[in-house]
């Protein structure tokens, strides 16, 4: 089973992706793909999400896809059935990470304060996703937390842009980040493809 920390292996950035048409999920993903960036998170804040989740996993080779926006063990279930191969979550309840745990869907739970980094990683969990990270603090509130839990990484998400993403990725326990600037609404209804791929590239050569 996939370690969640791997993903960070595969590049400094995961895109934080809303599909509102199914035809678009393919495309989109290849495009994504084509510019370097593998791993994909497909919130589940859709009606077609599910569907794009299943067309991308088989249509799309090389593409690393996840379900975001997990907060139920429904929800989790469900993703694992359409081919999601991680999870993410806003937030973290014991029931979302037994059931991710029982049906063997890697979870990257989301986190905003030290209480709940303590109970993720009481259910052992220790690679976080601090959401929504700047209206929760951002780097300041990264460094903070990085003194008492210095075996945790996180992955920031919520707001990053890409001005502001490598002084994210400066950080030692920032392992990469999360963002919807790779995805902008009005290139995806537009099928502005080309541009999504120039963005994919652009947060793909993002290095420390």
């Amino acid at each position: 089973m996939l370690n969640t920390l791997e993903l960070a292996n595969q590049g400094p950035v995961i895109p934080v992706i809303v599909i509102d048409r199914l035809e678009d999920a393919v495309p989109l993903a290849r495009a994504l793909v084509e510019g370097g960036v593998k791993v994909l998170e497909v919130t589940l804040r859709t009606p077609v999400a599910l569907g794009a989740i299943e067309a991308m996993v088989r249509d799309v080779p090389g593409a690393i896809v996840g379900a975001g926006t997990i907060r139920s063990a429904a929800d989790a279930r469900a993703a694992r059935q359409a081919g999601a191969i991680f999870g993410v979550s806003p937030g973290y309840t014991a029931e979302v990470g037994a059931a991710c745990r029982e049906i063997g869907l890697p979870l990257l739970p989301g986190v905003a304060t030290a209480s709940e980094v303590m109970a993720a990683q009481a259910d052992g969990l220790s690679f976080l996703k601090f959401f929504p990270a700047t209206a929760a603090g951002g780097i300041p509130m990264l460094k903070a937390l990085a003194g008492p839990f210095p075996d945790v990484a996180f992955c920031p998400t919520g707001g990053i842009t890409l001005q502001s993403a490598p002084e994210f990725l400066s950080l030692p326990k920032v392992k990469v980040c999360g963002g919807s600037w790779l995805t902008p609404a009005d290139a995806v209804k537009s099928g502005d493809w080309a541009r999504i791929t120039r963005l994919a590239a652009e947060a793909a050569a993002l290095r420390r």
